[in-house]
């Protein structure tokens, strides 16, 4: 993992995409991050990336520690906002690395008061209370 902070998206992936003029905002954002080292990336950056699902297997360890620190960890949208993109992220990535999806459910788990305690909008409370539900039937087949 260490060794991978050191690197980009685009170097660990072995992919290269070119960005294309006219492409949108988020395209555009997204091609700049794949070439940013990873060590590099910001709360902002791991939200914009997780919420598309790129780069995942390497993405989510990062994210992790950084909800393990603070659980409502902001990027440029709103307390909570990472979480709500590992949350809310593909479920096939999760389906394949539990060990992960476990951490993520203890994390959520042992924050759950400062969840429901934190001035947050009674909507983003909902959503990610309900995100988080969704998140745990993913694996929990047979699971009590």
């Amino acid at each position: 993992m260490e060794d991978n902070l050191s690197k980009t998206i685009e170097q660990l992936e072995k992919k290269h995409i070119e960005t294309q003029t006219g492409e949108s905002y988020l395209m555009t954002t997204c091609g700049n991050l794949r070439k940013k080292l990873l060590k590099d990336f910001d709360t902002e950056d791991l939200r914009i990336m997780i919420g598309q699902n790129i780069g995942l297997q390497y993405l989510i360890p990062i994210a992790t520690k950084v909800l393990e620190n603070n659980i409502l960890a902001e990027g440029d949208f709103y307390e909570g906002d990472l979480l709500k993109s590992v949350l809310t992220s593909e479920k096939g990535f999760w389906k394949t690395n539990q060990k992960d999806w476990k951490k993520i459910i203890e994390i959520f788990q042992a924050n759950e008061i400062l969840l429901h305690e934190t001035e947050l909008t009674w909507q983003i409370r909902k959503e990610l209370f309900l995100a988080f539900e969704s998140f745990k039937e993913i694996n929990s087949h047979g699971e009590k």
